[in-house]
């Protein structure tokens, strides 16, 4: 009798770990309407980062990642490619078709970079400038100097 609970148990512990296991497929794709577009224009790069009103990534691209090196990275003409695949990327996965532009950085990008955003089909809702302005900081720590 005892054999038979033993066996019984081991029986239902193998069917357990048989059991097939959820698979980690791909998430599902959300539906995105109207987003934000980051453009980040360095003299060195420009970054393009898609996203939606809350902030969270959709697509991203730089000039560097699109096989741009050295100082071909810093042109216009690298943005307006970077740009034209993130948005594109964020267009077909997500359905994005309108977006808010914000604008950071003082590159060669930052024009090309918008009007690449117009040529791939996506309404752009606004533009805002958002490059950070020095204003002379705080009084330094230490005695004044006569």
């Amino acid at each position: 009798m005892a054999e038979e609970e033993i066996k019984a148990t081991t029986a239902a512990e193998t069917t357990e770990s048989k059991a097939p296991k959820s698979k980690a497929g791909k998430k599902a794709k959300r539906i995105v309407n109207s987003g934000a577009v980051h453009i980040q224009s360095t003299f060195n790069n420009t970054i393009i980062s898609v996203t939606d009103k809350t902030g969270g990534v959709l697509s991203a691209s730089s000039a560097g990642a699109n096989g741009f090196r050295g100082s071909k990275k810093g042109t216009a003409f690298a943005a307006g490619v970077a740009a034209e695949k993130a948005l594109e990327t964020a267009k077909k996965n997500h359905a994005l078709n309108s977006v808010d532009v914000y604008v950071s950085g003082i590159g060669l990008g930052r024009d090309a970079a918008i009007r690449a955003i117009s040529t791939v089909g996506i309404k752009i809702d606004s533009i805002v400038d958002v490059t950070p302005i020095a204003h002379g900081g705080v009084r330094p720590k230490g005695e004044r100097k006569p």
